[in-house]
């Protein structure tokens, strides 16, 4: 999509981006004039579900928006920049949520822990399913870059393993000391860091579409240059497309940081009125934030986009791990917060079952929809343990 350098704003943004800006802003006031008014102990019940559903539905219609910006920024940037700018949009919301969590006046020591195993099941089994199935039932067996995902399935076995397996046997509580929450942060933000330089530059053909029917070709091609039907057009760029869209992300961004605050702590009274167990609050984070990014990589899936869909969900994943866990534990030594990263037996388990299985899916250069099915089973194993311990 290129637009016109001259073309106004108004003619450049439809104005249900404009009305949804100033709705979501709106909100903001509201909730900044009225909110701890709101929230104030004992909160009614009927306020806290009028409270909590304001606040889920605005949340839910700004990611939305994110998203829709991101993607504009992707055609005008192209993969794997595009990419990239929408997945790091949505790890900085969970970021912020997780970060408005721990900071507020309960204690929830294992919100960390249990967004990061949230958004790994649901990526990872749930949605990854879907785009297996709708994908093949739309196109057949898709292509996509083999290299490419090995090096994110690599990553998230590294990053998650190390995250969450290894503080179990560090300590019996599941922590880390604070000096190795020190090494571990600074570990996790250079490695991500390091790989986020690589998709960007030297190894940037590993995470592009390939040819169709060249992939034995293209894997042993030395020139990190992608096709021409993948190449960006940067002779066209229009850069003050890029600013708008930019501004327009951060316009949609921001409500989301003011309001987390205020979800968090309905949400924490929701969880302890309910009697429900902990680890739905990691599971309501990663369901507001993920939703938006997971139903344009179904779309992407469908679209024939499989490299596109895959980049979103593993990418995805790698981001919440490679953000999420420096920011939590930086969180807990500046505040002196207890944070539990270390995950349970079963959890320990359905993290290794889902590890391999998501190698098994992509060890070949096509998708199959049989794997599909074996991951929205791996998924449903893990609502029933969830919700029925």
């Amino acid at each position: 999509m290129t637009t016109s350098p001259t073309s106004p704003p108004s003619r450049l943004v439809p104005p249900a981006t404009w009305a949804l800006i100033a709705a979501a802003w709106l909100v903001v006031g509201l909730f900044v004039a009225f909110g701890d008014r709101w929230l104030a102990a004992p909160i009614s019940p009927v306020v806290a579900v009028c409270v909590f559903l304001a606040l889920f539905v605005t949340i839910l219609a700004a990611s939305f928006g994110v998203v829709r910006e991101a993607d504009h920024l992707a055609h005008q940037l192209g993969e794997p920049y595009g990419t990239l700018i929408l997945t790091l949009s949505i790890v900085s919301i969970e970021v912020i949520l997780i970060a408005s969590v721990l900071l507020g006046p309960g204690e929830f020591p294992t919100i960390g822990r249990d967004s990061i195993f949230a958004v790994m099941m649901i990526i990872l089994n749930l949605v990854i399913g879907i785009c297996l199935i709708a994908g093949s039932a739309r196109h057949g067996d898709q292509e996509y870059n083999a290299q490419g995902t090995t090096a994110y399935l690599s990553m998230i076995v590294l990053l998650t393993g190390t995250a969450l397996v290894l503080p179990n046997h560090t300590s019996g509580a599941g922590e880390f000391t604070p000096v190795q929450a020190i090494g571990m942060s600074v570990l996790t933000a250079v490695l991500y860091g390091a790989f986020l330089w690589m998709q960007m530059r030297s190894h940037q053909r590993f995470f592009i579409q390939p040819e169709t029917g060249r992939l034995s070709v293209r894997a042993t091609m030395p020139s990190p240059t992608p096709s021409p039907a993948t190449q960006t057009d940067h002779g066209g760029l229009d850069k003050r497309a890029v600013v708008v869209r930019s501004l327009l992300l951060l316009a949609m961004i921001l409500p989301i940081v003011l309001l987390a605050h205020y979800l968090a702590v309905v949400a924490d009274y929701g969880i302890a009125a309910a009697g429900a167990p902990a680890a739905v609050g990691g599971v309501l984070i990663a369901i507001i934030v993920f939703t938006p990014e997971s139903i344009t990589a179904v779309r992407a899936a469908m679209n024939n986009e499989m490299q596109r869909a895959v980049n979103l969900c593993l990418g995805a994943f790698v981001s919440t791990v490679g953000l999420t866990v420096p920011a939590v534990l930086v969180i807990g030594l500046v505040t002196g917060k207890q944070v539990v990263m270390g995950i349970s037996g079963a959890e320990t388990l359905l993290f290794a079952v889902t590890a391999v299985l998501t190698m098994l899916s992509f060890n070949g250069q096509r998708t199959s929809p049989i794997q599909g099915l074996m991951h929205l089973l791996l998924f449903a194993v893990y609502g029933m343990l969830l919700f029925l311990p």
